[in-house]
């Protein structure tokens, strides 16, 4: 059977539902699906050069694009060489839209502000992934003053608990041994849903309705609205990976208050006593933005200083991008220059960082997903290396730490995890 080629850029929710496309798409010939992010300018660029590459490579082949960048500006992403449809974010999960007839058929980007539910989509299989990811929620309904991406993904929705157990026993079924939750704003999921279940609660529930899942992981966290249940989890159960990923975006209250962050620099710092009290040895990684408008050179530091103090070794740095529409993009810029040197500074204290972090783990025994036949990553998202073959991907292995560095741990391997029994399905 054919299958298409799909370039997928940007978060794991984009990793999710190019997955989504991938099944409904299968059986098209000559089909190629670029799924944008638009977070960033560099982001689009890239999409961009995709496309032109795409077409150059393969100029009898259909190009569908698709994602935040699409939804946000389709007719100039339709006027690219070789694009036949543009899809919005929520037509692009619909089997409708990749018939051969829906190819020809034009267009078909829906107000995304006005969707009010999100489906659930059964995916059993992420291609070249060790790991699988589940849509919990899409949208947000915050406005931080920096963001495109409620304008490209909507209000936020949340998928039933009943779905994401479906779909998680489905994966674990097919052989995956670690599931990422994710989302736009993870953190609010339920408040859309019958009785408001919190995100703890999904995982509480989750857990022990799939007893065989044997690795949980969440996706970016809100620092204030992380509920008692996910605290609970955090402190008592083992199948939750000891590894937060905080949507920090600064250390500096200044810049957080203009940016409409809903915490402050205090709230972040309370996170993450707290779960290194409750979780000793847990990994933290944080989104931060390097160069917001009217950060000064003492604004940035308050930021630097916050990265060193709480030690946060798994950084995702970004040099603030200008997004058409936002109320940042009106405020007084700090150079491109400038952005680029901080953002080089923090990704230096982030690995200053990750080498103690690492460090702290030389002499433990680590459960590895392994991604590649010599590598993979610990329970606290730990990057480990062998010095040879450990296992196939997808295997969960047990290792010694022998050293580190920013980049990571080198270790021995022990032996594989006994992976957990599946019972049979009912007939």
């Amino acid at each position: 059977m054919s299958a298409p080629d799909i370039l997928t850029f940007g978060c794991r929710l984009n990793t999710y539902e190019s997955e989504v496309m991938r099944g409904h798409a299968a059986g098209l010939a000559d089909v190629v699906i670029v799924n944008t992010c638009a977070v960033t300018a560099e982001a689009e660029r890239q999409a961009r050069q995709a496309i032109r590459r795409a077409h150059r490579d393969r100029p009898e082949a259909r190009i569908v694009v698709t994602g935040c960048a699409a939804q946000l500006d389709p007719a100039r992403w339709g006027q690219l060489p070789g694009v036949v449809r543009v899809l919005g974010n929520e037509d692009k999960l619909r089997p409708e839209s990749w018939s051969e007839a829906a190819l020809s058929s034009g267009d078909a980007v829906s107000d995304i502000m006005a969707a009010r539910e999100t489906a659930a989509h059964l995916v059993t299989e992420f291609a070249g992934r060790s790991r699988a990811f589940v849509q919990v929620q899409q949208g947000c309904d915050h406005r931080c003053t920096f963001c495109i991406i409620p304008f490209g993904r909507g209000p936020s929705r949340s998928v039933p608990i009943g779905a994401v157990v479906e779909q998680v026993r489905a994966l674990v079924r097919s052989g995956y041994r670690e599931v990422v939750l994710t989302g736009v704003d993870i953190t609010s999921y339920g408040s859309d849903l019958p009785g408001q279940p919190a995100l703890g609660q999904l995982c509480r529930r989750l857990l022990a309705l799939v007893p065989e899942l044997e690795r949980l992981r969440l996706s970016s966290l809100d620092p204030v609205e992380i509920d008692d249940d996910l605290w609970r989890l955090v402190e008592s159960e083992p199948r939750l990976m000891p590894h937060l990923h905080l949507s920090l975006q600064a250390g500096s209250d200044m810049v957080l208050k203009r940016m409409k962050r809903r915490h402050l620099t205090e709230d972040a710092a309370r996170v993450v006593e707290r779960a290194r009290r409750l979780r000793p040895g847990i990994g933290f990684g944080a989104d931060l933005i390097a160069g917001f408008p009217t950060e000064d050179e003492a604004l940035f530091a308050e930021t630097l200083d916050f990265v060193r103090a709480h030690a946060l070794p798994y950084l995702h740095v970004f040099p603030y991008s200008e997004r058409p529409g936002t109320p940042a993009a009106r405020m007084p810029a700090v150079p491109v220059a400038v952005r680029r040197e901080r953002a080089a500074r923090l990704r230096d204290a982030g690995a200053a960082s990750a080498a103690r972090f690492h460090e702290a783990l030389i002499g433990q025994t680590l459960h590895v997903l392994l991604e590649t036949p010599t590598g993979g990553h610990s329970e606290q998202f730990a990057p480990v290396r062998f010095d040879a073959e450990a296992g196939q991907p997808g295997q969960l292995v047990r290792a010694r730490a022998l050293s580190a560095d920013a980049s990571g741990v080198s270790a021995v391997l022990l032996d594989a995890v006994a992976p957990v029994a599946i019972p049979p399905v009912s007939a």
